[in-house]
């Protein structure tokens, strides 16, 4: 017993004297503000849309919109300077949106007339198994841990959308984001939001993950983040130009564009930056390794699609969530949504009502399809809409997640081998209120750019640094296989080379065939739900797309959350304030558990859209205000 309580002793004294440590570094140690960049941040800034006649960008920062304008200034089309914007987003929120993370894409070749959709996540590691992860003590993939990256996808993206598409250099879509990188940015309002950490979380970052501790803060972990510091990124700006000189030296010996382009990716994959990886996974208890890499491919796929009225909405395959959008439109299609008035409540529990139904399909069916046979067919006819139409109810919020459907009796070519479906144990309901919790960065950003030939591109990026960053490389390959479940039974099971069933989606819209839209947005589960209404403001309330976007939004939680731990809020939605403020009692009268959220809050996502006027060929953009998205053309 005295031993006991010797050591019980020693732990208080040891933990009194890191406490008195910390709070002495704390007030000793400067906390002001770095070095600081002048920056016009448009964060919560009102806009209007633009317009243009030649070309247009609208992205998750003013820089990666930049970067694509540029590109196209010089000659390239939309393919070379999404690809520009993508990796200038990589470094202007690369909290959010890192290289080399997931980068689901669509594509419309005006040439063609014609939606391709390219793979865009990466795929799971042979050493990742249910089994290795329930030995470890885990029920589910944990985020702040090596062990839950999935191997990089975005380097895969780019070469091929440049070789397949695209007409400039690796090294010249490149050039925008090592200068940046290089030579700082400015911390911008969402950074700042998604990097607020406490002082003692920054203390257990420094020791968790010092690396990350030392990229965002400079080798200062004591000093939070300020607003337009200037952030350099500087070993990301070198990995960069590693490949842009591996590029250069295939060239310079007289090899063709292609071969250039494939020498790129060889080095990301197959040589010294894999090896990188490897060896930082094989020495730190992770899982990737060089064989994983240098296997890795992603595809061109032919997209999803579904009809609302004269239009067409296209998706990727369901290793996201994409498809959710116009199985929830072709549902709705035919109801009368105008006469009810926008975000009346009968209108806003229509909508949610049909997001409802197809997000319930998604639990039950979405999942890797070289895993899952996933009767898209069958969920995707305008039957099985019809079917699931007739289960909404009025005036009566569905309370808890509605029951799948049988897309399988809708299946013309035959029936698709149903997945061994089993409810996760995580879809218990989570009885305390849906709150945000402290985060080593989140969320996701979005690019869409339309050149002057009619080409487009709609890109959705994503991952944070909530796993230990590769070091010396500034490469952060993310948490996204927390959003498997460790049930290797149901579709989105964990499996080793296999695909979760990612939340970023890119979404694109044909008009009597003809393209009409390129838009998406970030925000985990609200990403569908954020594009089917900015769809609906647009099509069925006449708004221009900044209108659409500025426009109050509502979201559902009315099923298991995509990340980890998957918790799950019964009948819960949340409204915007000025929603709320209208609206909310008569939605509570209906039986949902109602939360008011303040408007432009980032929870709703952050979309950006471009259209094209069917009529005169003008190009029409705007930008969500709830991050530092921004839509310009020329």
């Amino acid at each position: 017993m005295k031993k006991f309580l010797k050591i019980l002793k020693w732990l208080g004294l040891s933990l009194l004297s890191v406490i008195l440590i910390l709070t002495v570094v704390y007030l000793i140690l400067p906390k002001g503000s770095r070095e600081t960049m002048e920056f016009d941040d448009p964060y919560h800034t009102a806009r209007d849309a633009v317009e243009s006649d030649e070309y247009m960008a609208s992205t998750g920062t003013p820089f990666a919109t930049q970067a694509a304008l540029d590109i196209m200034d010089k000659g390239g089309n939309a393919f070379d300077a999404s690809m520009s914007a993508l990796l200038a987003l990589n470094v202007t929120f690369s909290q959010a949106a890192s290289f080399p993370g997931v980068a689901p894409i669509l594509i419309y070749d005006a040439e063609e007339g014609e939606v391709e959709s390219y793979i865009g996540a990466g795929k799971a590691p042979e050493k990742a198994t249910v089994e290795f992860f329930k030995s470890e003590g885990y029920d589910n993939v944990p985020k702040y841990k090596l062990i839950a990256q999935l191997l990089p996808a975005s380097p895969d993206v780019l070469i091929a959308v440049l070789k397949e598409h695209g007409t400039m250099s690796f090294t010249d879509i490149c050039q925008p984001a090592i200068s940046l990188a290089s030579q700082g940015v400015p911390i911008h309002y969402q950074m700042l939001h998604d990097m607020d950490l406490s002082f003692v979380e920054r203390a257990g970052l420094t020791v968790m993950m010092p690396y990350n501790s030392e990229v965002f803060f400079n080798g200062e972990w004591w000093r939070p983040l300020h607003h337009n510091e200037r952030l350099v990124l500087e070993d990301l700006a070198n990995t960069l130009q590693e490949l842009c000189d591996e590029e250069q030296r295939v060239l310079s010996a007289g090899g063709s564009r292609d071969e250039a382009l494939d020498a790129v990716r060889d080095y990301f994959y197959e040589g010294p930056i894999a090896e990188t990886i490897a060896e930082y996974h094989e020495e730190n208890g992770g899982l990737i390794t060089l064989e994983d890499l240098s296997n890795y491919s992603g595809g061109w796929e032919v997209p999803l699609s579904g009809d609302y009225g004269e239009y067409t909405i296209y998706a990727n395959q369901t290793w996201n969530q994409g498809g959710v959008v116009p199985m929830a439109l072709q549902i709705l299609d035919g109801i009368d949504l105008k006469s009810m008035g926008h975000n009346s409540p009968e209108y806003i529990h229509t909508v949610i009502q049909a997001i409802e139904l197809a997000m319930a399909d998604r639990e039950a069916y979405f999942g890797d399809p070289a895993f899952v046979d996933v009767p898209t067919e069958g969920l995707l006819s305008p039957e099985y809409a019809a079917a699931r139409r007739a289960m909404m109810t009025s005036g009566k919020a569905f309370g808890q997640t509605p029951p799948a459907g049988d897309p399988y009796a809708y299946q013309e070519t035959g029936r698709a081998t149903a997945a061994v479906i089993s409810e996760p144990e995580t879809s218990e309901p989570t009885t305390a209120t849906p709150k945000k919790t402290p985060s080593i960065g989140k969320d996701t950003s979005y690019i869409s750019v339309i050149d002057k030939y009619g080409n487009a591109v709609s890109l959705t990026p994503s991952d944070f640094p909530e796993s230990p960053m590769i070091p010396g490389t500034g490469l952060n390959l993310g948490t996204r296989m927390t959003q498997f479940y460790l049930d290797d039974t149901g579709p989105n099971g964990l499996m080793p080379g296999k695909r979760p069933r990612i939340t970023p989606n890119p979404s694109m819209v044909l008009k009597n065939g003809e393209f009409f839209m390129s838009f998406g947005t970030p925000g985990g589960d609200s990403q569908t739900q954020a594009i089917i209404q900015v769809f609906l403001n647009i099509t069925v309330f006449g708004m221009d797309p900044q209108e659409a976007i500025s426009a109050p939004r509502f979201i559902s939680l009315n099923w298991p959350d995509s990340f980890a731990p998957h918790e799950y809020y019964p009948g819960q939605i949340e409204l915007e304030a000025s929603i709320y403020d209208t609206c909310g009692k008569q939605l509570e009268a209906m039986g949902y558990k109602v939360a008011r959220l303040e408007d432009w809050d980032n929870k709703f996502g952050a979309v950006c859209a471009i259209i094209k006027d069917p009529e005169t060929g003008t190009l029409i953009g705007g930008a969500d205000p709830r991050e530092e998205s921004w839509a310009e053309g020329k």
